[in-house]
């Protein structure tokens, strides 16, 4: 047996210096305890036989293991989920990234709210990872929405906008190039014109195709300076 995979078979100690001793050993010494000294010893020529203390050493660090994957799965909310939808799927990549700081998502949705007006917004994904809990989108019991308080909000039927800085971006409105996003990190312009040439320095546009949304464009804007 492959050392390495010790401690994932056996619990305890004496239960594997007990795989190391045969019926054979147990008929000439007539004694459990006697039988595991020798075993622990390499009496017993079974192979190499691991000390108590790398045995628990080993127990250790499979367990420490055990438990950051466990918590890296409870942290990222798309973890274990089965996606089709083409946007959650696209969220589910950048989550990690987002949540990290190496990257800076915003998402431009637009779409109707409940009462059938067309909202349309620019979000900070790395802010709303942040503020909400991100299971429940990713199990598809709710929609990811436009709100007031994200980078920019309007209201095609109310004719009605809101702007609000994020702490990943800055919201700058010019006469000349309308909307920006300037990354608080490494200073750099998002400019998300869509007839724009680039969307900017480290910056990707992706437009996605999705049933559940009349728009959904992403802006992937890769941070330069070190977290």
């Amino acid at each position: 047996m492959d050392e390495d995979n010790i401690v994932a078979e056996f619990k305890t100690y004496e239960g594997y210096l007990d795989s190391k001793i045969t019926s054979l050993d147990l008929y000439y010494l007539e004694d459990v305890e006697l039988a595991r000294q020798l075993a622990e010893l390499g009496c017993l020529r079974n192979g190499e036989v691991l000390k108590r203390e790398e045995f628990e050493a080993r127990k250790q660090a499979a367990e420490a293991s055990r438990i950051s994957k466990q918590t890296q799965q409870k942290t990222l909310a798309s973890a274990g989920k089965e996606l089709y939808d083409p946007f959650l799927k696209q969220l589910a990549k950048r989550e990690e990234a987002n949540r990290s700081g190496k990257m800076a998502t915003i998402i431009f949705i637009r779409d109707t709210n409940s009462r059938g007006q067309e909202i349309s917004a620019y979000i900070d994904y790395g802010h709303r990872l942040e503020l909400e809990d991100f299971e429940p989108y990713f199990l598809g019991k709710k929609r990811l929405l436009p709100r007031p308080s994200d980078l920019s909000f309007y209201n095609w039927k109310k004719n009605k906008s809101t702007s609000n800085s994020s702490p990943n971006y800055e919201v700058i409105t010019q006469i000349s190039h309308g909307l920006l996003f300037k990354n608080k990190r490494d200073r750099k312009i998002v400019n998300v014109d869509p007839y724009a040439a680039s969307p900017g320095d480290n910056s990707i546009r992706t437009v996605l195709c999705t049933p559940k949304y009349l728009q959904v464009v992403l802006y992937d804007h890769m941070t330069r300076r070190k977290i």
